[in-house]
């Protein structure tokens, strides 16, 4: 993989560092383990960047999917770019990397106040986010106290999935004005959670312009009241997808598109073929009386989200597909234990016959939850056809969560 990205944040290192260098294709690691298809996952970040180019608004990746520099890299052409974290150890790790435009995207804690403050002080820009006077009270006294300025946003809640303040909340403005006083507000932020519930494009698209309204509506009130507003943050996958008019808004936030996963594909946003991450697994045993096959995949190789499972089509905990990434029509992990997977046949089909050691691809519901299970990624590349299983381009290592 020889493009410019990848020269930039290149990580060959990992956990298994010295059996990654000498696997070269995905027959050889041990299993349970993730890899990426690194053109099916650089298709789905050009997609939202066209998206956000037309649409006029600057574009913050949310980078808690992947939490990794190598994919990271990816999302701002080689050169570090903004980015959304939903913990501070993800701040302090892509500041590590070279990351200095950053947005903490959960609500602060005074106590991790101090953490903040050592980021800015070594010149990031970290963006924090708060709903309720007495965060704003205590975002105030630890910027005077170290005489830095805390770049403060105010959460929206657009759909009441959340925390936030409803746009027309009483007290917005009385926080907006703590925060203004010490030169701390920085602007709004709402996250449309409700849309991975919406499961219509028409669903979808009132579901973004209900956000974009919300965080607009309230930055007018902020300004109506003499506070300067900068930012006006919106953003979920299934929004950024939808949205027709950004009117009024300076940036769009996404973190799942970069992956996609079987929830995003069930809402219609993506397709199945556009998922770029997946968990090898080895068949380890049959129950034909049973109608199993059992690998070596459980919960602790796919987490155990379920998210399909509200959908017309619950996918169980993953469709399956052979190595080559071409899914085993009607093939389903249905059950999972700790270190073990189930998978059956839908009603009606045959399950095909897969001796002991056959290795298989398992699509994730939630790539999210799914990438947190593993400490890094093996890549591959769809695009490049091979005689044996995909060979390995590189290994990605994760950043701490927590």
């Amino acid at each position: 993989m020889n493009t410019p990205a990848h020269t930039a944040r290149s990580e060959a290192a990992g956990p298994d560092s010295a059996g990654s260098r000498a696997a070269r294709t995905l027959a050889d690691p041990d299993t349970p383990f993730a890899v990426v298809d690194v053109h099916k996952m650089r298709r789905n970040i050009d997609r939202l960047a066209t998206r956000a180019d037309g649409l006029g608004v600057g574009l913050r990746p949310h980078v808690k999917t992947a939490k990794s520099l190598g994919v990271a890299a990816f999302l701002h052409h080689g050169t570090p770019g903004p980015v959304t974290v939903s913990t501070l150890a993800e701040a302090e790790a892509f500041a590590d990397g070279g990351y200095t435009d950053i947005t903490y995207a959960v609500g602060i804690d005074p106590h991790k106040l101090p953490r903040v403050l050592a980021l800015l002080g070594r010149g990031v820009t970290l963006r924090i986010l708060l709903d309720s006077a007495e965060q704003a009270e205590s975002v105030a006294r630890a910027s005077r106290e170290a005489g830095l300025r805390v770049p403060t946003q105010i959460e929206i809640d657009c759909d009441g999935h959340r925390g936030g303040l409803k746009p027309d909340a009483p007290e917005l403005i009385e926080i907006g004005r703590v925060l203004h006083e010490m030169g701390c507000l920085d602007g709004v932020l709402t996250h449309a959670g409700e849309s991975y519930f919406a499961f219509t494009a028409e669903e979808r698209r009132l579901a973004a312009r209900n956000e974009r309204d919300s965080a607009v509506g309230a930055s007018e009130r902020l300004r109506a009241a003499g506070l300067a507003v900068a930012t006006v943050s919106v953003g979920s996958t299934p929004t950024a997808h939808a949205a027709e008019d950004l009117t009024g808004v300076t940036e769009l936030r996404a973190g799942n598109y970069v992956f996609f996963d079987l929830v995003m594909a069930g809402l219609g946003v993506c397709r199945v073929d556009d998922l770029a991450l997946s968990v090898v697994v080895t068949v380890i045993g049959h129950r034909p009386e049973y109608g199993w096959l059992v690998t070596d995949g459980g919960w602790m190789a796919m987490s155990r989200d379920r998210g399909t499972s509200a959908q017309a089509q619950d996918q169980g905990y993953g469709l399956v597909a052979d190595l080559d990434g071409n899914l085993i029509p009607d093939v389903v992990m249905t059950a999972a234990s700790q270190e073990h997977g189930t998978l059956t046949a839908r009603d009606g089909a045959c399950l095909p016959e897969l001796p002991i050691g056959t290795r298989l691809r398992i699509l994730p519901n939630h790539a999210c939850a799914t990438a947190a299970q593993h400490r890094g990624y093996h890549v591959v590349d769809s695009t490049r056809s091979t005689e044996t299983a995909p060979q390995i381009q590189d290994f990605w290592t994760r950043v701490t969560g927590w």
